[in-house]
């Protein structure tokens, strides 16, 4: 199983691509794709038959998915490379910049 370092509410930044320097939250992660979907960023328009729960149909826009290495934690307003270390017999985060538990 793949182990991430970006989890599902963390704030991120695009750090490569069309969307570059966009931030948003994680809402998920696609495990099996590699791929993370970051709420406000890579907007795509889908376009909608009439059905019970939307009548009117129409164009919808939702977020599509962005690949993983495309986005960096965000800690105090800047992008931060993150890694592993045990305090005690706890596995925590930790900020590579400043050292610090995330």
């Amino acid at each position: 199983m793949k182990k991430f370092k970006i989890k599902s509410g963390d704030t991120v930044k695009v750090i490569a691509g069309d969307h570059k320097g966009s931030e948003g939250k994680v809402l998920r992660i696609l495990k099996d794709q590699d791929r993370v979907v970051v709420e406000g960023v890579n907007m795509v328009s889908k376009h909608t038959k009439p059905s019970a729960t939307n009548p009117q149909g129409g164009i919808v826009k939702k977020e599509a998915p962005l690949h993983i290495s495309n986005v960096a934690l965000v800690e105090n307003g800047e992008a931060v490379r993150v890694g592993y270390k045990m305090e005690g017999d706890k596995k925590v985060r930790f900020s590579k910049k400043s050292d610090k538990a995330i």
